[in-house]
């Protein structure tokens, strides 16, 4: 049995990695091996108790959708309300160096609140309104990507997979920011700072002479946008605060922060009576919008690494590791440099089925106490994993979801990225592991 699964999850791991060359979407994939891993499992260990296991494996699941699909709906109102406008307009300078650094810092400390998805998109967008051509775009995109990626592991809502390991109660916020903001800062500044050199180096015009324009959407007013987007951005802070004060779990408090926002613009718009209503920008109609392939896509992978989980593979893999490598920040490390081929998301399920949080009674009875210690929770190796994961996805342009989205709409080549910023992104992963390496000995 078990070779079969392997097999079946491999086959459908290569397929989600060639969506674009097979044209069938990686939700179908999900969703297909979902089924079929599972279905396996049933049928070839009738023993086993399966009902009860998936329904709590669908449970945990569901919890980090519920959250993601409020968290998308909450970014994709502050969008259409044209709450991005804020940021963006005071961006004016025309010096390349200033402009990298401003974009660069702008997209860390965004993607940190928002996704690295939305944020690469914003400013990407933002990119094509200040530089002419494509190619000049390419070198300022792939900081974007950089920053988006660093900037998101270290926040607990800035990264699907940083958002898997707080839910599910590997880190919490606390811990969480205080351990990653700087090796994610240095990972960002190692390649922004090399880039500034090449940068200093070329005095060449790249900017549009067209200026940019910026418009709010139809019907909304500077004050509206404003207060839609401050009400969203509190919103989105506040649901870390409202777990640590409530003990809740955070799709709670996303669905509530949500729900005020309904609350808030169906009553803005209800005093709009002067507006068409094909024009006004509801809740119900963002909702419409909510990228429901990518959720089931989710869904698929997830369960799938849980059928591994519930079939003891991950168990195995954990106790090869844990007897050939038994070193943390080898595991993770490798980790990172793998999330740039292949999607984060299972690799970093596939850690938390291999490693639950170590309780104080199971440390206190280990015979390796102090490497087990790095498996409870904050421990080190679940900060190490965040970061790892989140920013290991920059070593490619197609490591992560921000590169994915950078190539789609600057047509950036592989080859390209691969030549003149895998190393520099290397570089900046390096060190930031190392400053956590620093961390560990000194705290």
């Amino acid at each position: 049995m078990i070779p079969l699964l392997i097999t079946i999850f491999i086959l459908g791991y290569a397929c989600i990695a060639l969506e674009h060359k097979i044209k069938i979407d990686k939700a179908a994939t999900a969703l297909f091996m979902f089924g079929l891993i599972w279905s396996v499992y049933a049928i070839m260990d009738p023993q086993a108790n399966i009902g009860p296991e998936l329904l709590e494996h669908l449970g945990s699941t569901c919890e980090t959708l519920v959250f993601l699909i409020g968290a998308m709906t909450i970014v994709d109102l502050i969008d259409t309300h044209g709450g991005f406008y804020i940021i963006t307009k005071y961006i004016t300078t025309r010096k390349k160096f200033r402009l990298l650094w401003l974009m660069a810092g702008i997209t860390f400390f965004m993607s940190a609140v928002l996704d690295n998805m939305t944020t690469t998109i914003v400013m990407i967008m933002m990119l094509r309104k200040i530089i002419a051509k494509p190619a000049d775009r390419w070198i300022f995109s792939s900081i974007i990507v950089i920053a988006a990626n660093s900037g998101g592991a270290w926040s607990p809502i800035g990264d699907i997979t940083t958002i898997m390991l707080w839910m599910r109660g590997n880190v919490t916020t606390g811990p969480l920011v205080y351990y990653l903001i700087l090796p994610c800062l240095v990972s960002l500044l190692v390649p922004l700072l090399i880039t500034s050199v090449k940068f200093r180096k070329n005095t060449g015009d790249i900017f549009s002479s067209q200026p940019m324009e910026l418009r709010l959407p139809q019907g909304i007013g500077h004050r509206f946008s404003r207060g839609i987007f401050a009400v969203g951005v509190l919103g989105l802070l506040f649901v870390p605060v409202f777990k640590s004060v409530t003990g809740l779990p955070p799709y709670l408090g996303i669905m509530f922060v949500l729900g005020g926002l309904w609350i808030l613009t169906e009553i803005l718009y209800g005093r709009k009576r002067d507006l068409e209503e094909s024009i006004k920008n509801r809740v119900s109609k963002v909702l419409k919008h909510i990228d429901m392939p990518t959720i089931l896509f989710f869904l698929g992978i997830l369960m799938s690494v849980a059928g591994l989980q519930s079939a003891g593979i991950l168990g195995s893999v954990a106790d090869f590791l844990d007897t050939q490598v038994h070193e943390i920040f080898t595991i993770a490390a490798s980790v990172g440099v793998l999330s740039s081929i292949v999607d984060n998301v299972p690799l970093v399920a596939a850690c938390m089925g291999m490693y639950p949080i170590a309780t104080p009674e199971v440390i206190a009875a280990s015979a390796d106490p102090a490497y087990l210690q790095a498996f409870s929770q904050n421990g080190m190796f679940w900060l190490l994993l965040t970061y790892c994961a989140g920013v290991g996805g920059s070593l490619l342009i197609i490591g992560s979801a921000a590169g994915v989205i950078a190539m789609g709409l600057e047509k950036i080549d592989f080859a390209w990225y691969f030549k003149n910023v895998t190393l520099i992104a290397f570089l900046g992963y390096a060190a930031g592991v190392g400053v956590l390496f620093l961390q560990s000995l000194l705290f």
